[in-house]
């Protein structure tokens, strides 16, 4: 399978139709072998049944159905997982992007990179409800990731297959693919596309996802990080409050037991224990995250590294000729 094209869906039944012979017009174009994965995110506005339509007529069409509502990013993670194509594509169901731009992004990939994201450089949206956030959110994440990204919440991309397939997505994290990507070793690029205004259906985003956007970076932020040793940033932290705690309590017991003051109602003595006894269960936390992380990857045989190759040494039994040369050895 040369392409997989994975698109989400949340009731967006006047838009499926169009969507897909404009879709199925471009890929054929393309003429190598694809698959469309359509996955229905618990849609109860009849683009089940229209989706349904749609794949007994077409069996480049593979559909998934969600019982109920998972959100986007579980959708993109059930579409990848069922994904055969080398190379894999991801649009929304909305008709605001452009299927053809799908050739555009290919070539783009073609010249050496691991995922290609689109940048809505004329985005036809509002501009308070949809681009406001949208500009802030992506500034914010450029300077957290430094993965120079200008529309992190663009959904055209393109992959590698395998590049997609690795991708293990929870909470909303789909808008941090390409630093996800990123920080696992994959080349990213961006290119610009067409991006159209919604004709028909409703959007499904809002300012109410600013907050949801802060919590989702400080967990990849973390994540990329520190997600193999967590006691260095939680260890810090315990020790960053119990050192001046540890002093502050040194200096109280100079003045009890040399000076002979009485320290029993001054406020520095409650501060210094409790910045020791925070830190001090900090830097057991740590350790106990240290421990589950150990646990998570070895219960698993979860590697805490990413291959890009692995090549084999190719070697002679001892003994062998080749062109007319004994060679003679151990492999």
């Amino acid at each position: 399978m040369d392409l997989s094209v994975v698109i989400p869906i949340r009731n967006e039944l006047s838009n499926l139709q169009p969507l897909h012979l404009e879709l199925t017009e471009i890929l054929e174009a393309l003429g190598r072998s694809y698959e469309i994965v359509y996955v229905d995110d618990g849609s109860d506005d009849g683009s089940r049944e229209q989706l349904r339509a749609i794949q007994a007529e077409d069996p480049h069409v593979h559909l998934i159905l969600f019982r109920r509502n998972f959100g986007q990013t579980a959708a993109l993670s059930a579409g990848f997982a069922a994904t055969a194509g080398e190379v894999v594509v991801t649009m929304d169901g909305d008709l605001q992007n452009d299927p053809a731009d799908i050739p555009s992004l290919l070539a783009k990939l073609d010249e050496g990179h691991d995922l290609v994201s689109g940048w809505r450089k004329d985005r036809q949206d509002k501009f308070l409800p949809r681009r406001l956030p949208s500009l802030m959110a992506n500034a914010i994440i450029r300077v957290a990731t430094n993965v120079r990204i200008h529309d992190y919440g663009c959904m055209m991309k393109v992959y590698r297959g395998e590049v997609a397939r690795d991708l293990r997505l929870y909470g909303e994290m789909h808008r941090f693919i390409p630093a996800i990507a990123w920080d696992r070793g994959a080349s990213v690029a961006e290119l610009v596309v067409n991006h159209r205004p919604r004709i028909s259906g409703t959007s499904k985003y809002g300012l109410s996802r600013a907050a949801r956007v802060v919590f989702d970076l400080l967990t990849v932020k973390f994540l990329s990080r520190f997600a193999t040793r967590p006691l260095h940033v939680i260890g810090m932290a315990g020790l960053a409050l119990a050192a001046p705690g540890g002093l502050m309590m040194a200096w109280l017991a100079f003045q009890k037991l040399i000076m002979g003051q009485s320290i029993g109602g001054r406020p520095m003595l409650l501060i210094s224990v409790m910045l020791i006894v925070t830190g001090v269960q900090l830097v057991t936390m740590g350790l106990l995250a240290e421990m589950l992380v150990r646990t998570y990857h070895e219960s698993q045989a979860k590697p805490t590294y990413v291959v890009a190759e692995d090549l084999p040494a190719t070697h002679r039994d001892a003994g062998q000729v080749s062109e007319g040369t004994a060679v003679a050895g151990r492999a």
